[in-house]
């Protein structure tokens, strides 16, 4: 393979306390940094947007290390964050995205920070200002949207990046065509999204901040009557309960911690809560898996796990011997984000798909 001949891509991934870059020449990783952010110089800052110069400069700093000529990439790729509904795709960046993720259209997330991002590095470097596949992405089927009562609809707020393109990828490694075969994809991470992939399109998953199976930091759903006695209790106001549900749910309330590795380690040890929980957890990801093959009739190509936790033998045996009725179960370990993007783009550059209009 000649890399040379391949575009020149810089992917920007901006999180919570860090702003991840990497560089790739085509499909092939050149180098990756994680921008460290302490809270004591994200505290300076009194809103999401007021942090946007001091991470712009670090991401020049990092591509300054790379002596990286002026006007010598081919595309910028900034994560995309929570903006108005869209299909599918790699988009330009242009004033109307800019200004909704600004407004923060459907929430405030770090990722909003993406799009601006890729555009003033693009003016500096060069290349096309890209998002790739927005968490906004919304290709539910109608059936899909209907939660129980009308004032609630279902969102499509998922995981989109990762669940498109381990679809892609498992497509491409059973030498299948992704617009004409179905699968059930798992991001298993912090969070966890887990939906039907009909043709390409993610048509139905839950809400990984509101729903599905309890996660590391998240209770998923939860029996309904009891929390709103819960909420109505008087021993919580709005911020503590939406901590509860997120940020302080799941492992981190059974277990007192969202490591899986330490998780792993106590039960080693014997402890059998820690093994309870930890199977309680597998359980709901494969009770959700079996429910979305049914979206799908169960013509399912192949379940897909992906993210962070896909790394545990533990975790993945107990889901495995659930759902490998269902069709094989294909493994992509990690958060594969930085490639998703960086793939995103060169899908463009080289004329497989075209960028979309925002």
């Amino acid at each position: 393979m000649n890399l040379s001949a391949e575009p020149l891509i810089l992917v920007i991934n901006p999180g919570s306390t860090s702003t991840k870059v990497a560089l790739f020449r085509g499909r092939h990783k050149l180098t990756e940094e994680t921008l460290r952010h302490t809270r004591d110089q994200l505290a300076r800052f009194s809103g999401l947007w007021d942090q946007f110069d001091f991470r712009l400069s670090a991401v020049q700093a990092f591509l300054s290390r790379q002596n990286l000529p002026a006007f010598s990439l081919q595309a910028v790729v900034g994560r995309g964050g929570l903006l108005k509904p869209v299909s599918r795709g790699t988009y330009e960046v242009n004033p109307a995205m800019i200004a909704d993720a600004r407004q923060g259209v459907q929430g405030e997330h770090v990722a909003n920070l993406g799009c601006a991002l890729a555009l003033e590095i693009s003016k500096l470097y060069g290349g096309r200002p890209l998002v790739v596949d927005p968490v906004s992405v919304d290709e539910f089927d109608a059936l899909a949207r209907y939660s129980g009562h009308p004032l609630l609809p279902r969102r499509s707020l998922a995981h989109t990046l990762n669940l498109r393109a381990a679809s892609l990828w498992a497509a491409e490694k059973l030498e299948l065509d992704p617009q004409t075969c179905n699968f059930v994809v798992a991001h298993l991470g912090g969070g966890f999204s887990i939906a039907p992939i009909r043709r390409g399109r993610i048509i139905d998953v839950n809400d990984a901040s509101s729903g599905g199976p309890f996660s590391p930091d998240r209770t998923g759903s939860l029996p309904l009557q009891p929390f709103i006695d819960l909420v109505f209790s008087g021993s919580y106001d709005k911020a503590a309960v939406k901590k509860m549900v997120m940020g302080e749910g799941g492992l981190a309330a059974y277990l007192g911690t969202t490591d899986a590795v330490e998780i792993e380690e106590r039960i080693q040890r014997g402890d059998a809560k820690a093994k309870e929980v930890y199977q309680a957890m597998a359980y709901q990801i494969a009770k959700e898996i079996g429910a979305m093959a049914t979206v799908l009739c169960g013509d399912v190509a192949a379940v897909v796990l992906t993210g962070g936790l896909v790394h545990s033998s533990f975790l993945i045996q107990e889901i495995s011997r659930r759902v490998r009725f269902i069709a094989q179960v294909i493994l992509l370990p990690g958060e594969l984000e930085m490639e998703a993007m960086a793939e995103g783009a060169w899908r463009v550059l080289t004329g497989q798909e075209q960028a979309l209009s925002y």
